[in-house]
């Protein structure tokens, strides 16, 4: 195997592991604000209690996105190949 392949397959196993934990850091500061805004509104501690709940949440959202990712694939490849077989 040539060394370019070889990097190329190291950068893309790293991938799967930086990804999940991409996605759940934006998902969960972006849920964390909304839900901490719909709870408590703006007050002039917002900030303080957005960040406390962001820094539960994502530890909690990052496990999630390794358990949820893969299934979400195998699901949409189904769901893509029942479409494709209807035509």
């Amino acid at each position: 195997m040539k060394a370019d392949q070889t990097e190329t397959k190291s950068l893309q196993g790293k991938a799967r592991f930086i990804q999940p934990v991409i996605v759940a850091a934006i998902m969960a500061f972006l849920v964390t604000a909304v839900v901490t805004f719909v709870n408590i509104g703006f007050p002039p501690d917002y900030l303080r209690r957005w960040m406390t709940a962001y820094g539960v949440a994502f530890p909690v959202a990052a496990m999630a996105a390794f358990i949820a990712i893969p299934i979400a694939a195998r699901v949409t490849t189904c769901i893509v190949d029942m479409l494709n077989a209807e035509r």
